[in-house]
């Protein structure tokens, strides 16, 4: 299977290359963009890259509901985010908000489900 770029991520990484643990896919993109159109008043919040992950975006709801997804660069998640008329952060400038934290803290000791990372499950 043929990898799709319908997104731009490998354009918007310049020509150096990296070793990630996965980098991002176009699907990873669709999820975030999923989550956004089914909750209300969605954020994004742009992670840095790191040396083993690749640049991630989490995405979060008014009642603090969130999901990380890799997105290969922030010029990637900067364009979702422009298409979609929602706001974009930088993580290391503004923190997370503070209804993450809440949510995180409502839902504490449910187990998470992996296709759904904000989402708890009973």
């Amino acid at each position: 299977m043929r990898f799709r770029d319908r997104f731009g991520i490998r354009k918007s990484r310049g020509s150096r290359i990296s070793t990630f643990d996965r980098e991002a896919t176009d699907a990873d993109v669709e999820a975030l963009i999923a989550f956004a159109r089914s909750r209300p008043g969605v954020e994004f919040y742009v992670e840095p890259e790191t040396f083993a992950t690749d640049t991630t975006a989490v995405a979060v709801a008014d009642d603090g509901e969130w999901t990380r997804r890799r997105v290969g660069s922030p010029k990637v998640i900067a364009k979702v985010a422009r298409d979609l008329g929602l706001p974009v952060y930088d993580v290391q400038i503004v923190g997370y908000p503070p209804r993450m934290r809440a949510y995180n803290e409502r839902h504490r000791g449910r187990r998470l489900d992996p296709g759904s990372p904000g989402e708890a499950v009973s």
